[in-house]
């Protein structure tokens, strides 16, 4: 009889395969709007990473904790009544160059793992469409050991050949290229979608199908992006979450039931 769980959402698939990639005494560091990638997070720390540290501006564990409330806050002020300590950071850099894993969103995705956040359409300042700004993100994934790319909608208006700015240089133009701009980091490793998982060709770098959820065919995948995918002659589906991981991120983690939203 499997052990995996029938009945999830696409997030919650999603927040069990981030659990998976992270290892015991993992640094993480994530900002807001992610709630599959702190869910994620929370499920690896609860099994198998106690020694993980969540970093923020306090160092949190919540190994001992029956049931997180609101979790989707919990690197926020929230979390500090989960914190162990409250280090004496002078500066960003003191955070940044201790950090092994980051997850980021964006308004733009491009076949090299390039990020936009700070808007599209027209020439700026004057945008169709303004995002947030690129924040913390140009430094972090400057730095950062490996970072996760997230997006809940798969379409070709975010999955672009050519973002139309760069807030997070990704694997850059392809290549070399990130190791020429003297960038020390990891670079990005998988971009999450609710259809697939992407990883990126060693020598190329560019974006490479993965794995396809369950119920999603290749073609959906092709139809909704609007790169053009390295597509590899086997591609397997998604792991599916077991039913502990299942039972853990419903029990513990998301008590409102958050992750069944997608």
């Amino acid at each position: 009889m499997s052990n995996y769980a029938e009945d999830y959402s696409i997030r919650e698939l999603l927040a069990a395969f981030i659990s998976r990639e992270i290892k015991d005494g993992d640094r993480v560091l994530i900002g807001a709007n992610l709630p599959a990638c702190r869910a994620g997070i929370l499920l690896a720390h609860l099994t198998h990473a106690p020694n993980m540290q969540w970093l923020q501006f306090y160092r949190a564990n919540f190994s001992d904790v029956k049931k997180i409330e609101s979790f989707e806050f919990v690197t926020e002020f929230s979390g500090f009544k989960y914190c162990e300590e409250v280090p004496e950071y002078e500066f960003l850099w003191d955070i940044i160059g201790k950090v092994d894993v980051s997850f980021f969103g964006g308004l733009q995705i491009d076949k090299f793992g390039n990020i936009n956040l700070l808007g599209i359409g027209g020439q700026y300042p004057k945008l169709m469409f303004r995002g947030p700004g690129a924040i913390g993100q140009s430094t972090i994934t400057a730095f950062v050991n490996h970072y996760y790319i997230y997006t809940e909608r798969h379409h070709p208006l975010v999955l672009v050949d050519k973002c139309e700015y760069i807030t997070a240089v990704g694997w850059g133009d392809g290549g070399d290229s990130r190791e020429k701009l003297g960038l020390p980091g990891g670079g990005p490793k998988y971009v999450l979608t609710p259809l697939c998982i992407m990883d990126f060709e060693e020598k190329t770098k560019r974006m490479r199908l993965k794995s396809i959820h369950r119920g999603v065919s290749i073609d959906d995948v092709k139809a909704n992006t609007g790169l053009e995918l390295i597509i590899p002659d086997n591609i397997p589906e998604t792991e599916p979450p077991t039913k502990e991981e299942l039972e853990i991120i419903r029990t513990r983690i998301d008590l409102t039931g958050i992750l069944k939203e997608l």
